[in-house]
């Protein structure tokens, strides 16, 4: 049971939910059927009242199995310590990939792929949710249609730039939206129902399977737009961090579902009255003195929508970080109660700057849409692929089990994916070539890390062994007064700074701190809890102290030291002029084969967005040493 699971449900968490990770799925009935029966669409859905019983059927049936199912029921309880989305899972196959799981390390590398894949969504939804709001103006108010684009641009750098606030504190402020939101687009789905009611067979699997049977070379092309009923599912995995799986399990089950379902009933019952609605369903389902104020909310809403997958983004990226796909990037943790609650900063405007050129570059929501569903399906694929490897090897389930449900679920995806593969040439490459950009950067970056990280080791040598030699050293080498503290990742090898003081320049401290500094899983650590310390077996003013945090809190390493005890460290630690030394590798190619050429340059690269230490651990900058050291990729 995962921490948030433990918690009793509170109203805060599922308000804050909707807030923040239902705005993509929840704002997709906007364009989702338009897109459907777009007549400019390079393989357009004739209207008619067969193909349109048939789409929404095929629509409705498509979120019960692939949100419904794969997500909400299944997905969700495959999280780690908390974290949910496709990071989440890898960390658990990595876990497993032994010699004799090779599976596990192939899977590994495809849900990087997947994952990288959401980053490309990340760039592409708030484009398109966005845009597709505003663009209601041109049936609300047809004069402001030369507006749209720059009132677009403008609402996106408002968002990106309230991200700083925190994931709770925009949960807060989007949460009452999305319940009028959500209220308002079942009422007028009801009403449309009204009007006809037999919209209501639409419901019934037999009009999806037959449309797709029947027709599928109608069906077939139609589900790259129908996939759009489906965006923002795997944010809605992958914010699971932000609010656990029972907040947005009661969410998605209580009033999300219904109210998406209402809507799209309503605007086929209202094509089904004028097949000339298809141009705007959505907008004009609303009564014409409402569509001014619907335009406004939606547009609220689609903000909403590009917060799902913003945060989604923070979450994918913080899990990269940790497992060694990603450099160490500054994350702020946002929340005194939740771990999963963080901004990471160079995403913000990375993402920022990505939204702004693809609003810029394409101008419409019908543009974006062909590229919009690539992400999307290829995302589930991967998501499900992975969740059912898990769900044999963590919980043992039966392998008959297994087969038939991946067999099942993944012919469903890869259903979409094919579809999708239609639009490649009209816009679907360009989440592939996002995608595989991040894919690239992020295993360059595992690989290069692999190579540093073993040659850092074998520079460093053993912590003990190296301490043994000092000890025995003859002559031993001049030591001065004062503390030294060595910032080092653990207890396993030696500082490369100590050790080029020791055998470059040949002096010691007569205190040396090795300080390792680990966080926690939890808000904060209590000030007796956070300090231990170890003199490595000898009484030579040497010792290794590992200093603990909680996630919310800045590190302080000298008031970290300030509370070591005296009597720990046989006497008090000259504090007041102590020097603190940081170990800086200097990447430099190499001729070994470690790499292709153009990797080494790529992971050289990538290294120069990496957090500065002597910040980050509250250092003085006027007593900081960096001393550096060359290492070949």
């Amino acid at each position: 049971m995962t921490g948030h699971d433990a918690k009793a449900l509170r109203p805060a968490l599922v308000l804050g939910a909707l807030g923040v990770v239902f705005g993509d799925i929840g704002t997709s009935p906007i364009y989702t059927l338009q897109t459907v029966f777009n007549p400019d669409d390079p393989h357009p859905v004739p209207v008619s009242t067969e193909n349109l019983f048939g789409v929404i059927s095929l629509i409705f049936w498509s979120v019960v199995i692939v949100v419904m199912v794969t997500y909400v029921l299944l997905a969700l309880r495959a999280d780690n310590d908390g974290e949910g989305g496709i990071m989440a899972l890898i960390t658990q196959l990595r876990r497993w990939h032994t010699p004799g799981r090779k599976a596990a390390g192939t899977l590994a590398v495809v849900g990087i792929f997947g994952a990288a894949l959401f980053f490309g969504d990340g760039m592409i939804t708030p484009a398109i949710s966005v845009l597709s709001a505003v663009e209601g103006l041109k049936v609300s108010t047809p004069s402001l249609e030369p507006a749209v684009v720059p009132i677009t641009a403008v609402i996106i750098v408002i968002l990106f730039l309230v991200q700083r606030r925190g994931t709770a504190a925009v949960g807060k402020l989007f949460g009452p939206v999305m319940i009028l939101w959500f209220t308002s687009i079942s009422i007028t789905g009801i009403v449309g129902i009204t009007h006809r009611p037999e919209i209501l067979k639409a419901l019934l699997p037999t009009y999806a399977l037959g449309f797709l049977f029947h027709h599928f070379g109608i069906a077939f092309f139609a589900l790259a737009a129908v996939v759009l009923a489906i965006t923002g599912a795997e944010a809605l995995y992958a914010d699971m961090g932000h609010f656990g799986r029972r907040a947005i399990t009661w969410a998605w089950i209580l009033l999300v579902f219904p109210a998406c379902v209402l809507s799209y009933l309503g605007q086929g019952a209202l094509i089904l009255e004028n097949p000339e609605h298809i141009s705007s369903p959505f907008f004009l389902l609303v009564p014409s003195w409402g569509q001014f104020a619907m335009v406004l909310l939606a547009t609220a809403a689609t903000v909403i929508a590009a917060q799902a997958v913003i945060t989604g983004a923070y979450s994918v990226t913080a899990q990269a970080a940790r497992l060694g796909y990603l450099p160490r990037l500054r994350i702020a943790h946002t929340s005194e109660s939740e771990m999963g609650q963080i901004y990471v900063p160079w995403i913000n405007w990375l993402l920022m700057v990505s939204v702004l050129t693809l609003v810029l570059a394409f101008r419409s929501s019908a543009a974006l849409a062909y590229a919009y569903g690539m992400t999307v399906t290829g995302t589930i694929t991967i998501m499900t692929l992975l969740y059912f490897y898990v769900a044999r090897m963590r919980w043992g389930k039966p392998l008959w089990l297994i087969i038939g449900g991946a067999t099942v679920l993944l012919s469903v995806d890869l259903l979409f994916v094919a579809a999708n593969l239609t639009k490649l040439i009209h816009g679907a490459w360009l989440p592939l070539a996002i995608a595989l950009t991040a894919f690239t950067i992020m295993t360059t970056w595992q690989k290069g890390r692999q190579v540093v990280t073993a040659r850092r080791e074998g520079a460093e040598g053993s912590l003990y062994e190296f301490v043994d030699e000092l000890h025995d050293n003859q002559p031993p080498p001049l030591e001065v007064p004062g503390t030294a503290v060595f910032l080092n990742r653990g207890k396993q090898t030696a500082p490369l700074a100590l050790r080029a003081n020791v055998e470059h320049n040949h002096i010691r401290h007569a205190h040396i701190v090795i300080l390792a500094i680990e966080t926690e899983p939890v808000p904060r650590v209590p000030a007796d809890q956070r300090i231990t310390v170890d003199d490595l077996g000898h009484d030579d003013g040497i010792f290794h102290v590992v200093a603990r945090y909680g996630y919310m809190e800045t590190p302080d390493v000298p008031a970290a030291l300030a509370a070591i005890p005296a009597e720990a460290t046989e006497g008090e630690l000259s504090l007041a002029d102590a020097s603190y030394f940081l170990s800086k590798i200097e990447l430099i190619r190499g001729d070994e084969k470690t790499m292709a050429g153009w990797r080494k340059r790529l992971f050289i690269a990538t290294s120069y967005i990496t957090a500065d230490a002597a910040e980050q651990f509250g250092l003085p900058r006027d007593r900081t040493v960096i001393m550096g050291s060359h290492i070949e990729v």
